[in-house]
């Protein structure tokens, strides 16, 4: 089997999972043989990595004759340019959610969050997404979506229960929060689409849309979204700086707050909720009532190892979970955390969809139907009311 070469774009947290998890495929030969990103940072990551060669623009990595996959760890704003001009230079592409989002035009009213209003977004961004899709279908390249909820065990051990039993699913609630982005980009909607909805939100999203319709193929039905109500909110305003301790969201024109209410064309529901001042470390969860059982799949915080602990100083050099303020106390430790969340199961898929040309489990349509509900949602709670799709 011929070496597949991988291109990393970016050299951020996102580009150290998928590192991690490139480094653990197994029965497909990989290497990542470049990486490239503007800043400094680039030559110490590809140095601690192995990385052969450093490119610092987007431009010199896919010219490089020798990749066969360009993977996009970049800010939100630059994937679907990306993405596009990867595909026509012959590469097969992995993107880092979102897969796309508004982020302002030429006569915006800044900051666009607050100005543009969200039904001409999400009219502008099905435009886009039409756009890209037409753009990718053309090139005959591999379009791989980086949801590692697809993935994470707790969710396909949820799928293999569906298929298996072919129950009607009720209800779904899913939820990603945690205590805010330390990135200064997940503040303003001119970089990241949107707030907590998108930039976690989309996770639980895709785990609900993906699981309704593991459903809909094992019962034989065709069931999609027919409506989508929403709230978001800024709940963090209310704070002093002198109490913003330990919150870090800190939204310029975007929400820390919001609650996603899908109905499907069978009359059954999902709710996502995303929230950027939920403390304790990261909160990835859905729950899925059917009927005949009902499945929770706590991705984190999970039960494997439960800590507690009186010394911060001992604990240190010591990993607990992403986005924990403190190690000491009662904690829920997160094991083997890029396999609990699916990276590792991602990448392997990824990799394998490469080498024998096979979709992936987390493809084009899902990415596409994860930014429309998500923007429905944007418009729904603007304007107050039911949006039908």
């Amino acid at each position: 089997m011929a070496r597949i070469r991988v291109g990393l774009v970016g050299c951020g947290f996102v580009s150290e999972l998928h590192m991690y998890a490139f480094r653990r495929v197994y029965g497909v030969d990989v290497e990542v043989a470049a990486v490239a990103a503007r800043g400094d940072r680039v030559v110490d990551f590809a140095a601690r990595h192995q990385i052969p060669r450093v490119y610092r623009s987007f431009a010199e990595a896919i010219a490089d004759g020798e990749l066969d996959i360009i993977d996009i760890c970049t800010p939100p704003n630059l994937h679907a340019g990306m993405i596009v001009s990867a595909m026509q230079a012959g590469k097969h592409v992995i993107c880092e959610k979102p897969f796309a989002g508004y982020f302002g035009r030429e006569g915006d009213a800044q900051p666009i969050g607050k100005h543009v209003p969200k039904a001409l977004m999400y009219e502008r961004v099905l435009e886009e997404m039409d756009a890209t899709r037409a753009a990718i279908e053309r090139t005959g390249k591999l379009f791989m979506y980086a949801e590692d909820w697809i993935y994470a065990p707790a969710v396909t051990k949820t799928a293999e229960i569906l298929r298996a039993t072919k129950d009607k699913i009720l209800f779904m609630k899913g939820e990603e929060s945690h205590s805010g982005s330390h990135a200064a980009h997940a503040a303003q909607w001119a970089m990241t689409g949107g707030g907590s909805l998108i930039r976690m939100g989309c996770h639980p999203l895709s785990a609900v849309l993906y699981l309704k319709q593991v459903e809909a193929k094992a019962r034989g039905e065709s069931i999609r979204v027919a409506s989508v109500t929403c709230d978001v909110g800024n709940v963090t305003a209310v704070l002093k700086p002198e109490e913003r301790t330990y919150i870090k969201a800190n939204p310029v024109d975007v929400e820390d707050w919001g609650t996603l209410t899908a109905t499907f064309s069978d009359g059954t529901k999902a709710t996502v909720f995303s929230g950027d001042m939920i403390m304790g470390g990261v909160r990835n969860l859905i729950e899925t009532y059917t009927s005949g059982g009902s499945l929770f799949a706590n991705i984190t915080p999970n039960t494997h190892l439960m800590s507690y602990q009186t010394s911060e100083e001992k604990l240190a050099s010591v990993y607990i979970t992403e986005k924990v303020d403190r190690k000491t106390g009662w904690q829920y430790v997160c094991l083997e955390e890029e396999w609990t969340r699916g990276y590792l199961q991602e990448i392997q898929d990824f990799m394998e969809c490469a080498a024998t040309g096979r979709q992936p489990l987390s493809d084009l349509a899902l990415a596409y139907e994860t930014i429309k509900v998500n923007y429905a949602g944007y418009w729904a709670a603007e304007e107050g009311r039911r949006v039908v799709l």
